[in-house]
């Protein structure tokens, strides 16, 4: 390469025998960059490439009209910072949010055939930085939609704590219309991208027959199906896998195929109009999750005085130290509920079995049955926020109140 190339320019490839196109996006210590026309970026000698042209520039996010069909379902797409549709700036590589309902429908045109769209964003961050009183200000949002008359809602949302915010939204709402959470593990350039099909199996979903909150997700590694997991009930389960989030403990509440876009529900599914629209969103902030390991000193706990909750997650059938026992006696004296989950995901907590298991329960910790810990934290901090006394509070841990309890573990 003898040319000074600018970012955005057309340039070919040459390795040996092989050659391929793409875009030069920068020269990063003395490698060019360059996003290939199949999505993927290298890195490069810059003696390698050549400039074969200009790429043309792309239409700004928001440009032109979207016309949606009137005579389809209303949709209210609400975000949090994750995108149904991403948009690649071929000058940079770089993707970017789209979040207008034109854009959505300019990236998945397919989109259009289901429903018609409106959207709202309630906040833009990484799901990392999700908090409680987001959870609050989402299901509020959810709720006003619903009570405009939406036929269903989409939320997008970042897939590392979708779990928890799912989980949180389903304890403080009571819904008529499926309210579906979905994500992307891989983003809109990547050729394994899911965010298209979990987008269109999301609204699916949505314009169907289901009546509860729910994640909606790749139920295998092809482009085939994607499942409709209970927002009580589902876990990530791998750090990149576009089948990472699993139902745990129950099958799925039911599948999208793919590409025909056909819905099957459980009979075990809530089903659209079941319920009456409610929303009941205080929440405890004051709690924690904790996760017991060998050897932890009973001195961690002194981080939690003056918390209103603890969940911890025990070992095997619920269980932590024999020294720990005494400081959480006083924990729970001096007013902390304590639940008791398993670090096993799978099965049943029963502090009935061994010595250590009765002495906690005789310490006053909560069982918390086969409950997932992240369900426990989320619905913990509803349960303290809407019922001041201990003993009722109990009784509502160990009570199945929105599917996060199972009658019999799998």
């Amino acid at each position: 390469m003898t040319e000074t190339l600018q970012t955005g320019d057309r340039v070919r490839y040459a390795n040996g025998g092989t050659a391929v196109t793409g875009t030069y996006i920068t020269e990063r210590d003395g490698m060019a960059v360059v996003k290939l026309d199949n999505g993927y970026n290298i890195g490069t000698s810059p003696e390698k490439i050549e400039r074969v042209g200009r790429a043309g520039p792309q239409p700004p996010a928001g440009a032109g009209v979207v016309v949606q069909n009137p005579g389809l379902p209303d949709l209210a797409v609400i975000s949090t910072g994750g995108t149904i549709a991403s948009r690649v700036d071929y000058r940079t590589g770089a993707v970017t949010s789209q979040f207008s309902a034109s854009d959505i429908l300019r990236a998945i045109p397919e989109l259009g055939e289901i429903a018609r769209y409106r959207d709202r964003q309630v906040v833009s961050i990484l799901s990392e930085n999700m908090r409680p009183g987001l959870w609050q200000t989402l299901a509020r949002a959810i709720y006003e939609e619903i009570q405009a008359g939406v036929a269903g809602v989409i939320v997008t949302h970042g897939t590392d704590t979708m779990a928890y915010s799912a989980a949180a939204v389903r304890f403080m709402l009571r819904t008529p219309v499926p309210v579906v959470f979905v994500g992307s593990q891989r983003s809109a350039d990547r050729p394994s991208s899911d965010n298209a099909m979990n987008a269109l199996c999301s609204a699916a979903v949505a314009a169907g027959d289901l009546g509860e909150v729910a994640v909606v997700m790749h139920a295998t590694t092809n482009d085939d199906r994607c499942a409709v997991h209970r927002a009580t009930r589902v876990r990530k389960m791998h750090t990149s896998r576009r089948d990472s989030f699993q139902s745990m403990g129950m099958e799925p509440l039911g599948y999208v195929d793919y590409p025909s876009l056909s819905v099957s529900l459980s009979t075990e599914a809530v089903r659209r109009g079941t319920e009456e629209p409610e929303l009941n969103d205080a929440l405890e902030e004051r709690c924690a999750l904790l996760n017991f390991y060998p050897g932890m000193p009973p001195a961690v706990l002194d981080a939690f005085e003056g918390y209103a909750g603890l969940v911890i997650s025990g070992t095997g059938l619920g269980h932590v130290a024999t020294d720990w026992i005494a400081p959480l006696r006083e924990m729970i004296e001096g007013g902390t509920t304590v639940v008791m989950t398993s670090q096993c995901l799978h099965g049943r907590v029963c502090d009935r079995v061994y010595n250590t298991g009765r002495d906690l329960l005789a310490a006053g910790v909560i069982e918390g049955e086969d409950m997932l810990p992240e369900a426990a934290l989320v619905k913990l901090m509803w349960v303290l926020g809407n019922e001041p006394d201990p003993e009722k509070a109990g009784v509502l841990m160990r009570t199945d109140l929105r599917g996060e309890i199972r009658r019999r573990s799998i």
